[in-house]
């Protein structure tokens, strides 16, 4: 039975994270296998970039990932940005065909829009979403700012997404700004390749998705996040299955800001504990 709230980080292979959720040793082989033994989702950036995986690896990935795991993939930017949703239906369904081996466990693919895909490119959205089939949930992210004005682009947005039953993404980046990188590399790169903009909280469809971009100040997170558990807490009661997606600056401290963050919803919102890591667990065995 899935979880009523799936959690997750950006990816799920990272050799920073030997050592605290992955054992100290080893290959990346099993690395899919632990981190579902922790969380249920995951967000898929390798598609946004690369492309539709090669069948072999789907079916890899459907070997290894629980029946109650979720992927979020996101569409390839070659049909989101190169092409700008512009004739691409034969591409998406033959995106979405290569995932198929994974059934049931495939979440909210996500639809990430250019900087500059505003209100009047909106009825090739709105031309994607009605090809889209039923059982794949979908969510779209936009990052234009005519979209941030609660004006007449945002009220088309919200409308066209509400027709279709698909979610709208919720870039948290509150965090991330709310100083001056100074001199860590990786929040001078975070700052520099995400979207500063407002955040609006409005849940769509049945599974809102959360992308939280923590900052390297742990206390900072954890201020930020707090009004998320009242409405994270709010969204299950109604019957809602939202995704958190939890980011820091340069990932490294993602699964620990993760855990700590559900911790704190969990006491609210009366969700069951995380399981160990599996790096700590074998530690603590030694």
């Amino acid at each position: 039975m899935p979880p009523p709230l799936h959690l997750g980080l950006p990816m799920w292979a990272n050799p920073d994270w030997r050592g605290g959720l992955y054992p100290p040793h080893g290959g990346g082989d099993g690395h899919l296998a632990d981190y579902a033994r922790v969380f249920s989702a995951v967000e898929g950036n390798t598609t946004f970039y690369s492309g539709a995986p090669r069948p072999e690896t789907v079916a890899a990935w459907s070997r290894q990932a629980p029946s109650a795991f979720r992927f979020c993939f996101k569409l390839p930017a070659s049909l989101t940005h190169e092409r700008r949703l512009v004739g691409v239906a034969a591409d998406l369904e033959a995106f979405l065909a290569t995932l198929a081996p994974l059934r049931d466990r495939l979440g909210p693919v996500m639809i990430q829009l250019p900087r500059d895909f505003g209100a009047d490119e909106l009825p090739r959205l709105d031309a994607v979403l009605s090809r889209w089939p039923r059982a794949i949930p979908c969510a779209v992210e936009v990052r234009h700012s005519d979209f941030f004005h609660k004006g007449a682009a945002e009220t088309a947005l919200n409308r066209l997404l509400i027709s279709h039953g698909v979610n709208r993404v919720m870039l948290d980046v509150r965090p991330l700004f709310s100083t001056p990188a100074g001199d860590h590399p990786g929040m001078r790169q975070a700052q520099g390749e995400k979207p500063k903009r407002p955040l609006h909280v409005l849940s769509t469809a049945n599974h809102p998705v959360v992308r939280f971009i923590g900052h390297v100040d742990a206390a900072i997170n954890i201020r930020y996040f707090a009004p998320w558990i009242e409405r994270l807490s709010l969204w299950i009661k109604r019957g809602k299955t939202p995704f958190l997606l939890v980011h820091t600056a340069d990932n490294r401290q993602a699964p620990e800001l993760a855990r700590r963050l559900y911790r704190d919803l969990a006491l609210r919102a009366d969700l069951p504990a995380l399981p160990a890591f599996p790096g700590e667990r074998q530690t603590r065995l030694f």
